[in-house]
């Protein structure tokens, strides 16, 4: 049993040594490629039977190359850099590690929303989140760490999401949306923690952005492409008093930046998972997943079946 960890971004130095150990006990020999190239992961995954990345891709190629792959583990909750089509036509699972970096990306969420609130710290007055409505485009585990969050600064808080529901949200305290409309026409603050697939790509921009109440504030910690930059632009210029946070920027940031100046807000890169803990919890999860899923068929995380 041999496992390769391909990680264009490394894991933690403690995170490595624990995902060593996991892979160890198990009896498998591990592979690590830590900043390889595409063509490094290639040759890399021509003889292992378990592959764990974090944002690599592993598209049609990488898969032929894998002629005994039998599991890819994802460490984190987004898939979207693995054709799962692909992967299930050979015959190979490919897992996530939902819930893993929840926290830290929920964290983030408000310690760009406060920046925001206080002006960027500039030394003018800002505004409060306490009393403020707060709605959440999707309530699954990242969701429901913004909203624990929330409620702790006294927001009030609900939610949309079809695969929840209304009694699984109210026992969180949780006010349930049932329309994307009702979401924005009522929440001064959305944060969006919707997937990028086919139907959800492009989907949000100036139709929602439009129903938020006054001084709304958009925050999307989830994928850049659910928002359609040139409706998302065309939003902020028709509502002077909407502001835009991203932690995965668009990419046309510095054009947003030119135009908008201090009402929209990106971080460098994508952080949300970007936190000692998550990056070890992740990377944990992938290698027993991995494991488990060799030595016993475990799959219950498997989004491609």
């Amino acid at each position: 049993m041999k496992i390769l960890v391909a990680t264009e971004k490394p894991f933690a130095a403690v995170a490595v040594e624990g995902i060593k150990k996991v892979i160890a006990e198990a009896g498998a020999e591990l592979v690590l490629l830590e900043k390889g190239t595409k063509d490094d992961l290639i040759k890399a995954v021509a003889d292992v039977d378990g592959l764990i990345i974090r944002s690599d891709i592993v598209d049609t190629a990488v898969i032929a190359a894998g002629k005994n792959l039998k599991v890819v583990v994802r460490a984190g909750a987004g898939v979207d850099n693995v054709d799962l089509q692909a992967a299930k036509d050979a015959g190979i699972c490919v897992m996530n590690t939902p819930g893993q970096n929840s926290n830290a990306v929920a964290e983030l969420v408000f310690g760009m929303l406060v920046t925001m609130a206080r002006n960027r710290y500039n030394g003018t007055s800002g505004t409060e989140l306490k009393g403020k409505t707060l709605g959440i485009h999707a309530y699954g585990q990242v969701g429901r760490n913004v909203a624990r969050i929330a409620k702790g600064f006294g927001m009030e808080v609900s939610a949309l999401d079809p695969f929840v529901t209304d009694e699984a949200m109210i026992a969180d305290g949780i006010k349930p949306m049932h329309s994307v409309e009702e979401l924005y026409t009522n929440n001064q603050y959305v944060s969006l923690h919707i997937p990028a697939t086919p139907q959800t790509k492009g989907s949000v921009g100036i139709d929602q952005i439009k129903l938020m109440p006054k001084n709304g504030v958009l925050i999307n910690t989830a994928r850049k492409e659910v928002i359609n930059e040139e409706s998302l632009a065309a939003a902020l210029r028709e509502r002077s008093d909407v502001r835009y946070i991203a932690d995965v920027k668009p990419d046309a940031a510095e054009a947003f930046t030119a135009e908008f100046g201090d009402r929209v807000l990106f971080t460098p890169k994508k952080m949300g998972a970007q936190t000692a803990e998550a990056n070890i919890n992740a990377g944990l999860a992938a290698a027993r997943q991995t494991v488990a899923f060799l030595k016993d068929g475990w799959n219950k995380y498997q989004v491609n079946k």
